[in-house]
């Protein structure tokens, strides 16, 4: 691998409790704001975070801009005084019209402060911090009745009706209030979004950049020097490995969209083979219906079952009409947001 995107380059969307803890570790207060429920067009959804420090410092979002200042002043009185608040707000259609919405709707906000009362310790926001590093699944779970807080791992046998529920709301990725406990706020913290592009190509420098600006940490792999090259994909992840061996050593989880954009069977080929047999959300790969009907004879000669050649979206892309580099690339992405969003869309072939 070489050239890791600088922060100038990418998107920092998710990074949200590593903020507040950093600014503790550098002796600020902090605080956390998180959306728990919503009703109506609210901007943002259950989960949604906001960091505040004493100095005023924000990372992050809870309404898309509608009520920040509100929750940021009774964040910093949070941090003063250590008491964690729900507070609720309703969003009405002008604020609301102002940030793209059509209409308002009401939200409540749970605002802890870090190290202070009643509020989220650093050590809870260090092991949070941990298990999202190592991208495991976890549900950081707070008592709003009590502030009693706990982590639930996916990963752990989970013999509590209140464990069932984390594990239950990891599956969907949505933070809710637990049904079992129904004061327990469950909020979900999913292993960061990740792109494989294979080839780089045209295609690949507008759907790099698109892809960041919507979460991705993207790495663009191309063996061919002149291709995947600092000048042409600058600031960008680039893995210079053979395609297969570049993903092997990436690893393929749930969270992860495989690209495929060589046009090239000698590079996608092996790509394919190894992305069709993992756990990818979402495998796709560039070329017309005939040229998809050659690749697929040469996939079964490699052995992959039908169910697996199935998974792969060819050609690729939502068909929108897309004709220049960068609308092929509005449909890849358009694509794989649907298959990410609505996971009952995932199986089948997909073809135009």
């Amino acid at each position: 691998m070489s050239g890791p995107s600088t922060p100038e380059t990418r998107i920092q969307h998710d990074d949200i409790p590593e903020q507040a803890l950093a600014w503790r570790r550098a002796g600020k207060g902090a605080a956390l704001a998180t959306v728990v429920q919503t009703w109506g067009s609210a901007p943002r959804q259950a989960g949604a975070q906001l960091a505040v420090s004493s100095d005023g410092e924000l990372t992050g979002s809870v309404s898309g801009g509608c009520v920040e200042g509100a929750v940021t002043a009774e964040a910093l009185e949070a941090i003063e005084d250590g008491k964690p608040r729900i507070l609720e707000f309703g969003v009405s259609d002008d604020d609301a019209f102002a940030v793209g919405l059509a209409c308002g709707g009401t939200i409540r906000i749970m605002v802890e402060p870090v190290d202070v009362g009643d509020g989220v310790s650093s050590e809870f926001l260090a092991e949070l911090t941990t298990h999202r590093a190592e991208r495991r699944a976890v549900v950081a779970a707070v008592d709003t009745k009590t502030w009693a807080r706990e982590l639930i791992d996916a990963s752990e046998p989970a013999e509590r009706e209140r464990a069932r529920d984390g594990v239950s709301a990891i599956v969907t990725g949505k933070s809710r209030f637990s049904q079992s406990d129904p004061g327990w706020f469950l909020a979900v913290h999913a292993p960061p979004l990740r792109m494989a592009v294979i080839g780089a190509v045209h295609i690949s420098q507008a759907l790099a950049t698109m892809a960041r600006l919507s979460g991705y940490d993207v790495t663009l792999i191309d063996p061919r020097l002149a291709f995947a090259s600092e000048a042409r994909f600058p600031g960008e992840t680039l893995s210079h490995q053979w395609p297969d061996a570049a993903l092997e050593q990436l690893g393929l989880d749930p969270h992860t969209a495989v690209v495929c954009l060589t046009h090239d069977a000698k590079l996608d080929d092996p790509a394919l083979i190894r992305a069709l047999r993992s756990d990818a959300f979402y495998v796709g790969a560039l070329g017309s219906p005939r040229t998809h009907a050659k690749r697929v004879e040469r996939l079964k000669a490699e052995g992959l079952t039908d169910a697996e050649i199935g998974r792969l979206h060819a050609p690729i892309g939502l068909d929108i009409g897309a004709k220049s580099p960068a609308e092929i690339a509005v449909s890849i992405l358009a694509q794989i947001t649907e298959r990410l969003r609505r996971p009952e869309t995932r199986s089948g072939m997909a073809t135009r």
